[in-house]
C-alpha cells in the first residue's frame, strides 16, 4: 500500500531540476507508465521487509543471550534490552542496505523510461557499474535511522510484554 508513496518520495528527493508539485509527479508517472509505475521496486520492498524483520528479531534474540552470558544481567534488564536492540539495528543495516540501494535505483528511474528490468537486472548493473561495496553506500545514515528505531521498537515490545504478563523475547 505504501509503495506508490515511496516511489513519489524518491522521485521528489532526487529531482535535479525545480521542485515539482506532487500532482505533477503523479500525473507524469501515470501518463508515462500507468499504475505499474507506482509499484516500481515493490518486490524489493517485500524482500527488504522480510530481511529487516528476520534480522531484527533473530539478532536481537541471539544478542540477548550473549549479553546475559557476558554480563550476568537478566534477559528483562533494560541494559540487556538496550544493548541487544542496538546490535540488532547494526546488523539490520548490514543486511538491509543492499536492498535499500537497489530499491532506490529502481524507484529513481525517470518516469518516462525504464532503466532496469527488475531486481536482478538492477543489482547486476549497479555492481558492474559501481562495485559490490556500492550496495552499502549510505551505511552510516541508514544505521543512524535503524539503531534508534530498533532500540525503541524492541524496548517498547519488551515493556508491553512485561506489563501484560507475557514471557520476554
Amino acid at each position: 500500500a505504501g509503495n506508490p508513496f515511496d516511489v513519489l518520495k524518491t522521485l521528489a528527493q532526487t529531482n535535479k531540476g525545480a521542485s515539482l508539485p506532487l500532482a505533477s509527479l503523479v500525473g507524469q508517472m501515470y501518463q508515462n507508465q500507468g499504475l505499474a509505475g507506482f509499484y516500481r521496486g515493490v518486490e524489493v520492498n517485500v524482500m527488504r521487509a522480510i530481511v529487516l524483520n528476520a534480522t531484527n528479531m533473530g539478532v536481537y534474540d541471539i544478542a540477548k543471550g550473549r549479553v546475559v552470558e557476558k554480563t550476568g544481567w537478566s534477559r528483562k534488564d533494560p541494559r540487556t534490552v538496550f544493548c541487544s536492540s542496538f546490535l540488532a539495528g547494526f546488523f539490520m543495516t548490514i543486511t538491509v542496505a543492499p536492498f535499500d540501494r537497489i530499491r532506490t535505483n529502481l524507484m529513481n528511474q525517470p518516469t518516462n523510461a525504464k532503466v532496469y528490468d527488475g531486481f536482478v537486472d538492477c543489482l547486476v548493473k549497479t555492481v558492474q557499474a559501481e562495485g559490490p561495496l556500492s550496495l552499502w553506500r549510505g551505511f552510516v545514515p541508514i544505521w543512524a535511522r535503524f539503531a534508534p528505531m530498533a532500540t525503541l521498537q524492541l524496548i517498547t515490545i519488551e515493556t508491553l510484554y512485561s506489563s501484560l504478563g507475557f514471557k520476554s523475547i
